[in-house]
C-alpha cells in the first residue's frame, strides 16, 4: 500500500457573536488538531479521547454510524456498539450527537438508516457496509448531501469524499497463513492436504486481500484464489479453495462438510475469520474428530474463536483491537467534522480496489493487527480485557486456560 501524504492540520475558526452593554462584540476561537495525533496514541482504556474535545466544540452537526448486521461475526454488537460510543462520549459528543444503527443483514434497510441519519442532520457517517453494492449507494447518497463518509472495517472504492479505517488487510491474511503453517508443523500433520474457505468475496472486496494475504504466505503466491494442486516447500498440497458467500457461517459449514465427504484425506483447513472456522470445527466435532488432529484459522479473536484456540481445534486468530479502531474511525470523524485536514500520522496510507473490482484508490489509517495463538493470548486480548475473562475460562475450561497461562 502507497502512503499518502497531507499537508499539516490548519486551525478552524469561530465567530460567535454575543450582544454586551448595546454593542456586540466579537469572539475567536481556535480548534487545531492535536499536534500528536496518530494511529499510535490509541489505548484500551480510551485515554485519548478527552484530548478531542475542542475538536468536537469546533465541529458541525451530527455523527452517523452504520453497522451492518449481528451475525457474520459476534463483533459488531458485542465489540464495536459499544466501543463506538464509549469513543465518541469520551471525545465530548452527547448522546444527541451521534446515533449507531444495525441494518440486521438487510441491504435496504442500511440505505434507508443512512438518509435518515443524514435527514437528521448528519455530516459525517462512518459506514460499515454490509457489502461494496450498498456501500456506493450510502457514499453516492452523501456525497450529494455534503456529507463525508468513513468505510470502517469494509472498503467502500467510490466518491471524493470517501475514507477507510481498518487493519491492514492483506497483513490480516499474511498472519493468518504463517500461523496456519507454524500450526501445521507444531501438530505434526503429516502430508497435510490443505483445504480453505475463503470470506464472502463476492461482496466485500477486504475478503480479496485477506485472501492474497495467506495464498502469499503458504504457497508464494498473492493470489485471490490459488490453484487446486498447488503444492509448497513443506509438503502441503491445495485439495481445494471456496468461497462463503457474503460471509455466511452456514454456507461456509455446508461447503467444507461436502467437501470433507468428498475428500476425507483434508487434514489441514484455512479459514479467513473465527465465524467459518466455527462452522468447519462443528462439523469436525461431528465426526468425532479429535483436537489438534485438523488445523483452522481465523481472525476476529471473537469468543467461539478463542475458545477453540484454547482447546486445540483452532490454531490461532488475528487479532483486531476493535477498541483501538474505534477510537481512530472517532478521530477522523472528529477532524472531518471540524472541517480540518486528517494529519498523515492518523490517515496514513492508502487502499485501492483488488484487480477487476472498479472504483478508486481512497486515503486510510491502518492498525496493525496482532496473531494470537496459547502463547500470547494472556498478554493481548486477556491484558486488554477484550473478552470476559471469567467467560472464556468457563467455555474453554479451567485447564486450558491454565495451560495457557490465563489465571
Amino acid at each position: 500500500m502507497k502512503l499518502a501524504r497531507f499537508l499539516p492540520a490548519v486551525a478552524v475558526v469561530g465567530m460567535i457573536a454575543s450582544a454586551c452593554g448595546g454593542n456586540n462584540t466579537t469572539t475567536t476561537t481556535t480548534a487545531t488538531v492535536p499536534s500528536d495525533l496518530s494511529i499510535s496514541v490509541f489505548d484500551a482504556n480510551f485515554t485519548y479521547m478527552p484530548k478531542l474535545n475542542d475538536l468536537v466544540k469546533a465541529g458541525k452537526g451530527n455523527i452517523g454510524v452504520l453497522l451492518p448486521d449481528a451475525t457474520s461475526s459476534a463483533r459488531y454488537v458485542t465489540f464495536d456498539q459499544p466501543a463506538l460510543t464509549k469513543a465518541l462520549t469520551g471525545a465530548g459528543y452527547t448522546s444527541s450527537q451521534f446515533t449507531i444503527d444495525n441494518a440486521g443483514g438487510v441491504e435496504a434497510q442500511q440505505l434507508s438508516q443512512a438518509q435518515a441519519l443524514i435527514t437528521a442532520g448528519a455530516t459525517v457517517l462512518i459506514m460499515d457496509p454490509l457489502n461494496s453494492s450498498v456501500g456506493s449507494q450510502i457514499q453516492a447518497y452523501a456525497q450529494s448531501h455534503g456529507v463525508k463518509v468513513i468505510s470502517y472495517d469494509r472498503a467502500t472504492f467510490t466518491g471524493t469524499n470517501t475514507y477507510y479505517v481498518s487493519f491492514d488487510n492483506v497483513q490480516v491474511g499474511e498472519l493468518i497463513g504463517k500461523g496456519f503453517v507454524k500450526c501445521v508443523s507444531a501438530w505434526n500433520i503429516s502430508s497435510p492436504q490443505v483445504f480453505e474457505l475463503d470470506g464472502g468475496q463476492n461482496s466485500d472486496p477486504n475478503a480479496i486481500d485477506f485472501a492474497k494475504g495467506y495464498n502469499d504466505a503458504i504457497w508464494g503466491d498473492k493470489v485471490q484464489t490459488e490453484t487446486t494442486g498447488k503444492t509448497n516447500s513443506q509438503g502441503m498440497k491445495l485439495v481445494g479453495e471456496q468461497v462463503a458467500t457474503d460471509w455466511k457461517n452456514d454456507v461456509g459449514g455446508t461447503i467444507f462438510q461436502q467437501q470433507f465427504t468428498a475428500h476425507p484425506t483434508i487434514n489441514a483447513t484455512v479459514e479467513a475469520n473465527d465465524g467459518l472456522a466455527n462452522a468447519v470445527v462443528q462439523v469436525l466435532k461431528s465426526k468425532n474428530v479429535p483436537a489438534k488432529k485438523i488445523p483452522t484459522t481465523g481472525q476476529d479473536a471473537s469468543p467461539d474463536g478463542l475458545v477453540n484456540v484454547l482447546t486445540g481445534y483452532q490454531c490461532g486468530t488475528v487479532y483486531k483491537a476493535i477498541y483501538l479502531e474505534a477510537q481512530d474511525a472517532v478521530a477522523l470523524a472528529t477532524v472531518l467534522r471540524a472541517g480540518q485536514t486528517p494529519p498523515s500520522a492518523l490517515l496514513n496510507g492508502t487502499t485501492a480496489p483488488p484487480s477487476g473490482v472498479s472504483g478508486n484508490q481512497q486515503p486510510a489509517s491502518l492498525l496493525v493487527p496482532i496473531w494470537v495463538d496459547v502463547t500470547n493470548m494472556n498478554a493481548t486480548v486477556i491484558k486488554d480485557n477484550f473478552v470476559d475473562k471469567a467467560t472464556l475460562c468457563s467455555k474453554a475450561g479451567a485447564a486450558a486456560c491454565t495451560a495457557a497461562g490465563i489465571s
